[in-house]
């Protein structure tokens, strides 16, 4: 599986913009994928995820909650998180990645070792 994340930018505080991440793979609807951030100097942070076809079901860290959304097209094998009110404290590099294993409890969708495979990373940074 090839995870291709994109839509990264420059964005004021209070903006938006919209992440996409594009799989390969016959099977994507049965992945969850989620999303994480790594701002300098940091350890890389659980932002969200969406569970795999048949649920749907999004989960987000309390810091985002309301004001980013997760969402997937399976036609598509694609998976978008829309980052709404964006704050400086934001910024950070965006990855995706792809659990194709079973399903897992939510506490464990939060730690890196859930996932199998992830992508590239994009650079999100809001500043004035």
């Amino acid at each position: 599986v090839q995870l291709q994340a994109s839509g990264g930018g420059l964005v004021q505080p209070g903006g938006s913009l919209r992440l996409s991440c594009a799989a390969s793979g016959r099977t994507f609807s049965s992945y969850d994928m989620g999303w994480f951030r790594q701002a300098p100097g940091k350890e890389r942070e659980w932002v969200g995820f969406i569970r795999r076809i048949g649920e749907g079901t999004t989960y987000y860290t309390h810091s985002v909650k309301g004001r980013f959304t997760i969402s997937r097209d399976n036609a598509k094998n694609t998976v978008y998180l829309q980052m709404n009110s964006l704050k400086p404290e934001d910024t950070a590099v965006y990855y995706c990645a792809a659990r194709t294993r079973g399903r897992t409890i939510l506490s464990a969708m939060q730690e890196n070792s859930a996932y199998d495979y992830w992508g590239q990373g994009t650079q999100v940074t809001v500043s004035s």
